[in-house]
């Protein structure tokens, strides 16, 4: 039976698409190229998906987290209303996705350090013998024999080259460039080209994370970086974390296929700003290097996450070979290669690998420490004898999630904060510095800090009474803090932190550093015997140690200790890409890796109860923060 078709016009983008009766208007926006916030995934437990049906008929399945006035204005859950008839709907500014504050970086040039320029994708000139009748060698055979003679064997030729290799070799008089890319069984020919001296070819390096997606285009024949880019990834309309995706994947009928689309669209899209900022056309481009953590790799290929989230938690790969580019609907070289960094564990994926590799933790006597802050708070230990490594479930907290007003750093998100003591008054700082309408994870962290040091909150993250200020206010029973009053924000509303609020970023909080505390205690080391801790990602770029120290984030120890060391998933994508030492390298550094699972036994869950407080229970461990 056909199921019925409605219409759907999204105000004020005059944007209309036709969708089966009985879609969600948060599938439907989707479809319409309109990212809406949806925190949870399309549970209907966020709100974070409100929009106005001004005409039309919708089922509405659930009405929590609206309020009466809202419903009389026809507001409604994106996510819980159904187009029953043709229907127009206006999506707030407030509900919309905007452009996130993503660290791309400088247009640098990739250290290799020791490692020797060697792409895994690279181009051979031959000038090959033409048969004549005195030597009717076949064609694969004479051009895999001028191969053997650069020294490249064994190659593979696959069958969709054959096809094209006669009138490929003829065409090109018998002199020819040749495209090659590693495989595991020796190397592979994307291509065979009329020999051009001056045609310039060319590789990506991506870091897929789970909030933003950024890649690099590099020169295969030099290295050269030529030119990057980076966007929020677009499967976060289907929720914040890599868990509300993966309920996505396996609960939702087309659930996979729409997030697999999703994240290959972000990279396209990217693809497509560098083509029109370069004019290097896309089909220049003959492959690509990939690192994202266990989900977002399996997501990307297609690979159902289902049974990374059911215990014992066990992936479908951690490695995979390179896979043609076409397959998954990436938009390069018809023939290009894609190649995934390989992961370590379920919640361990290749961005670490890569984060370990781009770092050099192999090389090092030193014992270094190496944080990715996120919703998993991956963590490494080690040095060049030994490695191990864990994940903790952080939540969406660091990122905006389950926070009232929290959002991802985008315009208008506040993401530095300073309060007066004396008089509980904040001055903050916001996003592209325009009106604020919620607040980020650095803004976040700085603020709790701020509240204890100003006397505003105790070490459990309950409000006090000790500073008297106007900002400090109960609602529906609940205490809360304005961070912005109405008439100066961008949405007209109070923008503020509630106790629940404060509640959630402790948990975040004390699951980082119970990590760490975990992995101390896994190799019986003490926390001095830390020599270096490397602080990863996009959002430790911007995070304030000082502060983070403060909550009791990260381990008080001295300060010369930690370094920030930027995109090192796009770094690490960046070596394996431009060469293959680094490539086998990150191989070997996955297989090195001891994974910690820290839901077994008790370790982790008694040093998450102690980091409940600020900055903990055991004030020792954190000597430098006052009472």
């Amino acid at each position: 039976m056909r199921m019925s078709k409605v219409k759907v016009l999204f105000l004020p983008d005059q944007v209309t698409v036709e969708v089966e009766q009985g879609t969600s208007l948060l599938k439907a926006a989707a479809v319409a190229g309109i990212s809406i916030k949806s925190t949870c995934g399309g549970a209907g437990t966020c709100g974070k998906c409100l929009v106005q049906v001004k005409e039309g008929e919708v089922r509405v399945d659930s009405t929590r987290n609206l309020s009466p006035a809202q419903q009389k204005q026809g507001m409604v859950l994106g996510c819980q209303a159904f187009a029953i008839s043709d229907v127009t709907v206006e999506v707030p500014a407030d509900s919309r996705l905007r452009r996130h504050q993503v660290l791309i970086g400088e247009l640098e040039q990739p250290d290799l350090g020791d490692f020797p320029f060697e792409p895994l994708l690279r181009t051979v000139t031959l000038d090959l013998t033409p048969p004549t009748l005195d030597d009717i060698t076949v064609d694969s055979q004479r051009l895999l024999a001028a191969l053997a003679v650069q020294g490249y064997q064994p190659v593979h030729l696959p069958l969709r080259l054959l096809q094209r290799l006669p009138e490929d070799l003829r065409t090109a008089m018998w002199k020819v460039d040749v495209i090659m890319s590693l495989t595991d069984c020796g190397w592979q020919v994307i291509a065979v080209e009329p020999n051009n001296p001056g045609k310039e070819r060319f590789g990506l390096a991506v870091d897929i994370g789970t909030t933003t997606v950024v890649v690099s285009l590099h020169n295969l024949a030099n290295g050269q970086t030529v030119a990057r880019a980076g966007t929020y990834n677009l499967q976060a309309q289907y929720g914040d974390d890599v868990i509300s995706r993966m309920i996505h994947a396996t609960e939702n009928k087309d659930g996979l296929t729409e997030l697999q689309q999703a994240v290959v669209k972000t990279i396209n899209d990217l693809i497509r700003q560098i083509e029109k900022e370069t004019q290097i056309n896309r089909e220049d481009i003959y492959g690509l290097v990939a690192a994202g953590n266990t989900t977002m790799s399996q997501l990307f290929l297609g690979i159902s996450p289902k049974y990374i989230r059911l215990e014992p938690y066990i992936p479908t790969i951690s490695s995979v070979a390179a896979v043609d580019a076409a397959e998954i609907g990436v938009k390069i070289h018809p023939r290009g290669m894609v190649y995934l960094i390989p992961s370590v564990a379920s919640y361990v994926g290749g961005d670490i690998t890569a984060g370990v590799l781009a770092t050099r933790l192999t090389d090092a006597e030193e014992i270094t420490l190496f944080i990715d802050i996120g919703t998993n708070g991956e963590m490494v230990l080690g040095n060049r004898d030994w490695l191990v490594t864990c994940a903790c479930s952080a939540g969406p907290a660091f990122e905006g999630g389950g926070i009232t007003f929290g959002m991802r750093a985008m315009e208008g998100a506040i993401e530095r904060v300073k309060i007066d003591s004396s008089t509980g008054e904040i001055e903050y700082k916001t996003v592209q510095d325009a009106k604020p309408i919620g607040i980020c994870g650095s803004g976040l962290i700085e603020l709790l800090g701020q509240l204890r040091r100003a006397g505003l909150i105790d070490r459990t993250g309950k409000f006090t009474d000790q500073v008297q200020t106007d900002r400090l206010r109960e609602r529906d029973g609940e205490k809360e803090y304005v961070l912005a009053w109405a008439k100066d924000s961008g949405s007209g509303k109070d923008i503020v932190i509630t106790e629940s609020d404060i509640k959630n970023l402790i948990r975040s909080k004390g699951a980082v550093y119970a990590g760490v505390r975990s992995l101390l205690r896994a190799v019986d080391l003490p926390l001095e015997a830390i020599d270096r801790i490397f602080i990863a990602g996009g959002f430790g770029h911007y995070l304030s140690i000082p502060e983070a120290v403060e909550i009791g984030l990260l381990p008080d120890v001295e300060r010369d200790k930690y370094a920030y060391v930027g995109n090192t998933s796009l770094k690490g994508a960046q070596l394996a890409l431009l060469s293959v030492s680094a490539w086998h390298r990150a191989r070997q550094i996955g297989e090195m890796m001891t994974y910690i699972e820290l839901s077994a036994g008790n370790t982790f869950m008694d040093e998450y109860v102690s980091a409940l407080f600020l900055p903990h229970t055991d004030l020792t461990q954190f000597p430098s923060v006052k009472g």
